[in-house]
């Protein structure tokens, strides 16, 4: 049924809680719809795609695919929850051409069993976002067939607001180089009017130099109508007529916009500030880590310094703190490595993004 006013609500979507505190998010239908073309045209999705939901449908409306792939005329195969063993034959079986995921459904693709990894004649475009892929588990993917494109976005944005686009230029360079390239979170959907890096107290732009640091902001009908019953936070998050996404980022020269941080997670230590995304990146890049999540520990000299909390690969060799301390080191500034590393599971929310509150309790000791 059409509504009367595009501004009316066609969904409650409460965020993830990423930060022990979650909202809920009102969408309006002129949103809903703009960001299911966005979703169209960005991921080239027509009447011949198979859509795999890897996402769950409850995450973001499932990121607007929901009515993406119903809009353009594609088949929607669906699957109960994320198992590997499940994934790569349907794939193969169902001829399927799309599927989208957090970072950590991709690392569970790459590190399956190798009886369980089955084999497709096609290309499955992916689209990954919640937190930047570490460059190596984009690469795994690239062996195994799938071709990654990055994404940025949050509830409050309909999901993806933001992709990392192709340039050919990039075609010639190392694997190594592409990933990296690959995990900048690009340039804004056509469907979004405006994005850029901004200093949140003067609200002016930084410069694009790929150095100055400030928050991401986005203007546009594909954000949110406001949180529910919650005027005094809506208020906060559209302050200077912008929407503060609370991601800390910068501008390069050739327009793309790079996460450094949340900047919850930023650590500052000895007055340098430390992107936990840098050293988890680092993490995945060893041999025997399966995932990594790095959170701010209370130092005394320091103010604080890095923790990591680091779950293994079932086959993994003989790994300790020193082994994971001496890798970051070698691969980083010494200043930046983590000082300490727990090693287990790590604690996540129904979407699969990585509780980092609940690690930064256990690294204060609360």
């Amino acid at each position: 049924e059409t509504p009367n006013d595009e501004w009316q609500a066609i969904s409650l979507n409460y965020t993830s809680g990423t930060t022990g505190n979650s909202k809920g998010v009102v969408y309006h239908h002129r949103g809903a719809y703009l960001n299911a073309l966005g979703q169209i045209v960005v991921m080239g999705l027509n009447r011949e795609s198979v859509y795999l939901w890897t996402l769950p449908m409850f995450h973001c409306n499932g990121w607007c695919f929901t009515w993406a792939v119903t809009a353009i005329g594609g088949t929607h195969v669906c699957l109960r929850s994320v198992d590997p063993g499940q994934i790569f034959p349907i794939i193969r079986d169902h001829g399927v051409t799309h599927m989208c995921g957090a970072p950590i459904v991709l690392n569970m693709l790459v590190h399956a069993p190798d009886d369980v990894k089955t084999a497709f004649p096609q290309t499955v475009e992916v689209a990954t976002g919640g937190a930047a892929p570490p460059s190596a588990v984009i690469e795994g993917m690239e062996r195994l067939g799938f071709n990654v494109t990055h994404l940025y976005g949050l509830t409050e944005s309909y999901g993806p607001s933001t992709f990392c686009a192709w340039q050919t230029p990039w075609d010639s360079l190392d694997a190594d180089r592409q990933a990296a390239e690959m995990a900048r979170q690009g340039v804004r959907y056509p469907t979004l009017s405006e994005q850029t890096v901004m200093d949140p107290e003067t609200m002016t732009e930084v410069p694009a130099d790929g150095e100055s640091m400030g928050e991401l902001m986005l203007r546009g009908n594909t954000v949110m109508k406001g949180y529910l019953k919650n005027p005094e936070a809506t208020e906060a998050v559209f302050s200077g007529g912008w929407f503060h996404t609370g991601d800390l980022g910068v501008l390069h020269p050739d327009g793309y916009v790079e996460i450094k941080d949340r900047s919850k997670d930023i650590i500052i230590s000895g007055g340098e500030n430390i992107s936990s995304l840098e050293i988890e990146d680092v993490l995945y890049k060893h041999p025997e880590v399966m995932e990594a999540a790095v959170v701010a520990k209370p130092h005394e000299k320091w103010g604080e310094t890095p923790c990591a909390f680091v779950t293994l690969k079932l086959d993994a060799g003989d790994v300790d703190e020193a082994n994971i301390i001496g890798w970051c080191r070698d691969n980083m500034a010494h200043f930046k490595a983590p000082t300490e590393v727990v090693f287990g599971p790590l604690p996540k929310t129904s979407t699969g993004k990585i509780q980092k509150f609940v690690l930064r309790e256990q690294a204060r000791g609360d």
